[in-house]
């Protein structure tokens, strides 16, 4: 979809340098070789292309391929607050990034926050 989102073709089938002619329209390929997530989509050929059609009737949000790109670049992990403390559980480890800011005039914020030695004299 990258190219129909560059404003470079309207339909995926426009950019000939796609696999969308072998996964999509059944076009023989030599170079392009079934992933797993393509075969997991239908059970013979014409099933897995009409899936595959079906995945490019709606076009994604820039809000949501921003997401997807920053979650994979760092990592993260998208999902429902759920799904998330399964994954983080399953890792050990976090799978989102920690809330930023605050309420800085919060007695749990001003409690951890450091004085500085100007701070002291002036008080």
């Amino acid at each position: 979809m990258n190219p129909v989102r560059a404003g470079m073709v309207i339909d995926p089938a426009d950019y000939p340098w796609s696999s969308y002619h072998y996964n999509a329209l059944g076009q023989p390929n030599d170079l392009v070789v079934p992933y797993p997530e393509y075969l997991r989509l239908g059970e013979s050929n014409e099933a897995r292309q009409a899936s595959c059609c079906d995945l490019f009737k709606h076009q994604l949000s820039e809000n949501s391929i921003t997401e997807i790109r920053e979650a994979t670049n760092k990592a993260w992990v998208l999902g429902n607050a759920r799904f998330k403390q399964s994954i983080q559980e399953q890792l050990g480890r976090r799978v989102e990034p920690k809330a930023r800011g605050g309420d800085r005039k919060s007695e749990q914020f001003l409690s951890k926050r450091p004085v500085f030695f100007d701070e002291t004299i002036s008080s």
